[in-house]
């Protein structure tokens, strides 16, 4: 099957700071990172704080400029359009931000919201786009007698959905979904990934999926891949990385996952990071892919 996405030796690197006489070296937050997304594939990945899992999605759709490396969505090459191309490309892929409460313009009604991508691809007349809100808004749960307010007057799962029915307003093949619970109450997070999971099966989407929590990646994902220091060490069906992984790395995250029966003991595994070196992907079984040495 073609992938939906493809992206070899992705490279993010960020200058260093300094003064003339004295300048910290340059940071690679993404280090030679490929992988590929089959279509309808929900592709996860996960890593601690600072591993550059939000900077590879945000590569991925020229939200920031990549350094390096090749990336193809649909058969395009990402890193060759020029900005007009880009703009109507982003059809295809859309992002679910992280942070509902930031990420909608405060000054701006929800349906005002929802419409400006129709608005900015010219799609539609204003009735016609007016009703493809109103589509929108229940497609992802909402009312759309709720149009006309604004974004303080909704709870962070609501403010969620409108951040998902903004990215479904231009049916993209791709979303970025980039820690979309993380910012939400524990209570409020099986609803939006209840959402997100019934929005694929009825649209055929293909997700990237960038999340900490593993036992939500667990649930939701086919393929998880395992981010550290900028550097992807393990790519595998998600039941193999939680049933027999191969890194350091690996296992001793999964070691950090809280345990559910009441007084089981959480036994945490270390890693050495001093031990840490960047090795290319192995593939240590059938699909199952690790930097390790063999």
């Amino acid at each position: 099957m073609t992938p939906l996405v493809d992206v070899r030796n992705l490279v993010k690197e960020y200058p260093g700071r300094g003064g003339l006489f004295q300048r910290t070296p340059p940071v690679r937050a993404v280090d030679d990172v490929s992988f590929s997304i089959a279509p309808g594939e929900t592709f996860g990945l996960v890593g601690e704080s600072g591993c550059g899992k939000t900077t590879t999605g945000r590569c991925l759709l020229r939200l920031i400029e990549p350094t390096s490396g090749e990336i193809r969505v649909k058969d395009m090459d990402v890193r060759a359009l020029s900005s007009s191309a880009l703009r109507r490309a982003r059809r295809h892929f859309q992002i679910v931000f992280q942070d509902p409460y930031s990420s909608l313009n405060p000054r701006m009604r929800v349906g005002d919201i929802v419409e400006e991508p129709l608005i900015i691809h010219k799609l539609g007349s204003r009735e016609e786009r007016r009703a493809r809100v109103q589509q929108l808004f229940e497609l992802v749960g909402l009312d759309p007698s709720a149009m006309a307010k604004y974004p303080h007057e909704f709870s962070g799962g609501q403010r969620q959905r409108i951040g998902l029915a903004r990215a479904l307003a231009l049916e993209p093949s791709l979303v970025v979904a980039d820690e979309p619970v993380s910012a939400l109450d524990v209570s409020v997070q099986a609803q939006v990934v209840n959402l997100l999971l019934d929005m694929q099966k009825r649209l055929g989407l293909t997700y990237l999926f960038i999340a900490h929590d593993l036992r939500l990646v667990r649930q939701v994902c086919n393929r998880v891949a395992v981010m550290y220091r900028g550097r992807l060490v393990e790519v595998a069906p998600a039941e193999r990385v939680f049933a027999a992984p191969a890194h350091p790395y690996t296992v001793a995250l999964l070691s950090a996952i809280p345990k559910l029966q009441p007084g089981q003991k959480l036994e945490r595994i270390p890693f050495d990071a001093a031990s840490f070196r960047p090795l290319p992907l192995r593939e240590v079984e059938s699909g199952h892919w690790a930097a390790v040495q063999i």
